[in-house]
């Protein structure tokens, strides 16, 4: 690997020019939206199709919220006036049915009595608006971690199928279709249900469809009522909502790793911590004292901190001024105490400074934490939150209504341009076209579905075979996979889950709309029909390009694993050091069968500690080197381990999506897609 600050150097290749002061500005490779010209009714068109895309993600994931605290009439509310709810072979319809559905099937387990847990996490999100913007279609992956505070906990999931309506102006749940996969007691752990094979959930989608969220809109633009000023408000409320969630993934990026260093940098003067239970800090001194509540700065052999946080969901305020972000951190830890879980919600508060977004104010509410050991079916110990609730966030109507008695086309408020503000809504089509394929890629390998996980990639995309080596090209992607599990028909029914969760993504997209970088957790989650699942955590530093108007991967990069554990009863735990003596272990015998473009081994420092990879493999408990693809997001910090493009373009420059048209997205500080600092 070249130094540090060569590599730095290289990031920066391409500044066409500086404005102001600490202001770099990367040169477009093409516009947005080509030459046709924009008209301020298919923008407004445009805007409340992607509004209303963003609503439908916030109805599931309040849904989510909700039953963490078991306000069923408020998840019933959530489903449009004939509604359906399809839980496996269960079928209730209405507003009425749904409510006593959900209150009788959590029974004791409704995380509304003092102990019990009801933690519900729908994530993942592959979701599609119709061509005339009045339906949608999504895919989730869902997980429960339920208890009764009584001494009876268990664990279930499967996949959601879901269907979604415009309803007077606000998007519903019209269908919840839940596929269920596996359950089962703590105590023994979960298998697929019925401890029988499973049959593979059918799919809304293609991988073209994966990629195009939000398809071309039917028939002409109707006449808007919005001026130009106000679409352009009503964009940087998406932009700036991309920016909040980042940050706030980001955040547990750096907490995983215990780099209380970049967690304080994210902070405004005059910050507040606020934990239930425990207490009150402020200021930067403040934040790392509850940052290190958790253990001080970085990790040592046997530390887990991963926090997976689940469910984001962001209110942008004050005309882009202040925003909220909610959601659920559920913590999978172990230190000298040993392993324990978890599980509580995150309600911060942000503010723009300087055009950069920050955390101004942090409340955690502990629910449950346990000892792994046990599991939290007796209410757990540690600091727990009071009964009541942190407040839910609002998530209906994003569309906002024209001012009363306005007529179509007036007023026209300030002079706006129209390109630019389609550029800059199309920056945010890019999150949810990231997001959407991101996800197709795990649902189609959990289902051995090789020929449409090959089809997510570009023509000359690449992808890391696990503990081998890049292929590029789709032909070639597809090739690997074949050569290691046969050319034979996807299964219908599996009697084996190994499940590729993605959440938690922290999606920096490129000033122009064009490409993406993705940092996504890997919740590796694994079951069968005989033996009890068990949990391995690992990351994604992927890359995205529109390519001939569908989103597809450029480049996935996968670094495994982080932690392992062998089996349910020991979980990430139960791990003895491995052996300094042993040699490493052999990579993939893709080498041999099927040689990689670009071996793992050839990059070096990138691929050391990792299977395949560099000599001086690294197994958990011993603590992995974590790669970022980016710098901190407030302060441009470096972190210890940072590279900014794809892992092979080291061996293989022309490999970079730079070589290809595109540009590489901001890897710092960013404002509207430039590099600031």
């Amino acid at each position: 690997m070249k130094p540090l600050t060569r590599r730095l150097t290289a990031a920066t290749t391409g500044l066409l020019l500086v404005v102001g002061v600490n202001v770099a500005v990367r040169a477009p490779h093409a516009a947005a939206s080509g030459n046709a010209p924009v008209s301020i009714d298919a923008l407004a068109r445009d805007v409340e199709r992607v509004e209303s895309l963003r609503e439908v993600k916030d109805v599931q994931r309040s849904y989510a919220h909700l039953a963490q605290f078991g306000r069923w009439a408020d998840m019933a509310k959530l489903f449009s006036a004939n509604g359906t709810l399809q839980w496996g072979s269960q079928v209730v319809s209405g507003h009425h049915a749904i409510k006593g559905w959900l209150a009788a099937e959590a029974g004791d387990m409704n995380g509304a009595r003092p102990g019990a847990l009801h933690t519900t996490v729908i994530d993942q999100p592959l979701v599609n608006l119709s061509p005339d913007g009045r339906t949608a279609k999504g895919r989730w992956s869902g997980i429960r971690f339920l208890g009764d505070g009584a001494g009876a906990a268990r664990i279930d999931g499967g996949i959601y199928q879901n269907e979604y309506v415009l309803e007077k102006g606000e998007w519903k749940i019209s269908l919840l279709r839940y596929y269920p996969l596996y359950e089962g007691d703590y105590a023994t752990g979960f298998r697929t249900i019925n401890r029988q094979p499973v049959p593979v959930v059918p799919y809304h989608f293609t991988p073209d469809v994966a990629g195009v969220p939000i398809p071309a809109a039917t028939g002409p633009a109707p006449k808007t009522r919005f001026n130009a000023k106000e679409l352009a408000d009503r964009i940087g409320a998406l932009n700036d909502e991309d920016s909040v969630r980042n940050l706030q993934h980001a955040y547990g990026y750096y907490v995983d790793r215990r780099m209380w260093s970049d967690v304080v940098d994210l902070f405004t003067n005059g910050a507040k911590v606020t934990i239930d239970g425990v207490g009150v800090f402020r200021n930067a001194a403040g934040v790392r004292q509850a940052m290190e509540r958790m253990g001080p700065e970085g990790l040592t052999q046997g530390v887990l901190n991963d926090r997976p946080l689940f469910d984001t969901i962001v209110d942008v305020e004050d005309n882009g001024k202040k925003a909220t972000a909610r959601g659920i951190e559920v913590g999978m830890l172990n230190d000298a105490g040993g392993a324990s879980w978890q599980f509580s919600v995150f309600t911060n508060r942000f503010v723009k400074q300087g055009g950069l977004w920050k955390l101004k104010e942090m409340h955690l509410t502990p629910l449950v934490t346990a000892p792994y050991s046990t599991g939290w079916g007796d209410g757990g110990t540690g600091p727990v939150a009071s009964g009541k609730p942190p407040e839910f966030l609002d998530v209906a109507g994003r569309t906002p209504a024209p001012k009363p008695g306005r007529a179509a086309g007036g007023p026209k408020g300030p002079k706006e341009d129209l390109a630019d503000l389609q550029r800059r809504l199309n920056r945010s089509v890019a999150f949810d076209g990231a997001e959407n394929v991101s996800a197709a890629y795990s649902y189609y390998i959990d289902d051995s579905r090789w020929p449409e996980m090959a089809a997510v990639h570009a023509v000359d995309g690449h992808k890391l075979s696990p503990f081998a080596g890049w292929n590029v090209t789709r032909e070639r992607i597809l090739g690997s996979v074949v050569s290691t599990y046969g050319n034979t028909p996807p299964p219908t029914q599996k009697s084996f889950l190994v499940l590729h969760w993605r959440p938690q993504p922290v999606i920096d997209v490129s000033h122009d709309g064009r490409s993406a970088s993705v940092r996504a957790r890997l919740m590796h989650v694994n079951a069968s029909t005989v033996n009890a699942g068990y949990i391995n955590g690992a990351m994604y530093n992927d890359q995205f390009v529109l390519e001939d108007g569908i989103w597809r991967i450029w480049s996935l990069d996968i670094d495994e694993f982080y932690w392992q554990s062998p089996n349910w009863a020991q979980g990430w735990g139960g791990v003895a050091p491995r052996d300094p003596s042993l040699p490493d272990p052999p990579p993939s015998n893709l080498v041999n069968t099927y040689p990689p473009d670009v071996l793992h081994s050839a990059l070096g420092e990138r691929s050391r500690g990792f299977r395949g990879g560099s000599p001086g493999y690294i197994q958990w408990p011993d603590i992995v080197p974590m790669w970022f693809h980016y710098r901190n997001p407030v302060s441009g910090r470096v972190p210890p381990h940072f590279w900014y493009d794809c892992a092979p373009c080291e061996v293989r420059p022309d490999w970079s999506m730079t070589r290809h048209g595109y540009q590489l997205p901001p890897t710092g500080p960013q404002i509207d897609g430039l590099e600031v600092g």
